[in-house]
């Protein structure tokens, strides 16, 4: 941590920052705790290169199962529900939940190497309740919709343009202009960001309240569709899914 900036780095390069069990607990403690530490006003996650984030580590995921939740992912949860700004540095590819990870985030900033996209429906699920109303807030219902449905990549001119992403900057910019963001940020009374992110919760969806949206995302892991989407990106084939 620098002047109240703390830098939170995926670092598992070597699978394009993909998330397992371990990196996904070590993301949880790391926004609680900076909720805990008064030295902390602002929040910078990032990658190690070339990646943002790939999302879960598929291969962990097919030897953990189908996830066993009833409420938020607790990662999402985490940022969501910190009072801390939080600032998503997209240094490269953010794909599945690591676009989530950007869109629970405050300010999004993209180097020209990002790219961004809800892989979800090309492997059976998806998206987590906590990220799948707040991209609706962020983009215009038709984008949001066509992200959802398609699953498709965009890049980050694409993001800047329908307003995911705030800026676009050169790769080798990216550190500094996130960095004078999050000073900026932290320049200001401590106490006045936590009653801003509570307003707009506040005038947000009820996070806790989608229930049925929970059940429905954990359903999904259950289904054959499912298996052969991970089976299909695994052996780096066509799925054939049969709606079961």
């Amino acid at each position: 941590m620098d002047q109240h900036v703390l830098t939170v780095t995926l670092n598992r390069p070597e699978v394009r920052n993909a998330l397992h069990g371990p990196a996904y607990t070590e993301l949880t403690a790391a926004f609680r705790g900076a909720s805990g530490d008064d030295r902390v006003r602002c929040v910078v996650v990032t990658g190690a290169d070339p990646a943002f984030c790939g999302g879960k580590d598929v291969k962990q995921l097919v030897a953990a199962g189908t996830p066993k939740r009833t409420r938020l992912n607790e990662p999402v949860s985490a940022v969501l529900e910190r009072e801390i700004p939080v600032i998503a540095a997209a240094n490269g590819p953010a794909a599945g939940w690591g676009m989530e990870l950007a869109i629970c985030a405050d300010f999004r900033i993209a180097s020209v190497q990002a790219s961004f996209g809800l892989l979800f429906v090309k492997r059976g699920p998806v998206p987590d309740a906590g990220t799948f109303l707040r991209l609706l807030g962020i983009v215009k219902m038709a984008r949001d919709a066509e992200l959802k449905h398609t699953g498709e990549m965009i890049d980050p001119l694409e993001a800047e343009r329908i307003r995911l992403v705030s800026a676009v900057v050169p790769h080798d910019r990216l550190f500094s202009e996130d960095r004078a963001l999050a000073l900026r940020i932290a320049a200001n009374a401590p106490l006045a960001p936590y009653y801003v992110k509570d307003g707009l919760r506040r005038s947000g969806p009820d996070l806790e309240g989608l229930g049925t949206w929970v059940t429905a995302h954990r359903g999904l892991f259950a289904t054959n569709d499912h298996c052969e989407g991970v089976r299909a990106f695994l052996e780096k084939c066509e799925p054939r899914f049969d709606g079961t």
